[in-house]
């Protein structure tokens, strides 16, 4: 493939992704978790790899 194909495909899939993005559910703010957590209160969820054992 030539760099003009590799560009055209990445935008086109950059595109795509995009738009597939926008036409999906619509975004709720008040429904979706804070970007930043800290001091809120909320426990931690999933694992952590350097976390020791009870």
């Amino acid at each position: 493939m030539t760099r003009k194909a590799t560009a055209f495909t990445a935008l086109a899939g950059l595109l795509l992704l995009i738009g597939a993005d926008l036409l999906g559910a619509p975004i709720n703010p008040y429904q979706a978790p804070p970007a930043f957590a800290f001091g809120s209160g909320q426990v931690a969820s999933g694992g952590f790899c350097g976390a020791l054992p009870n």
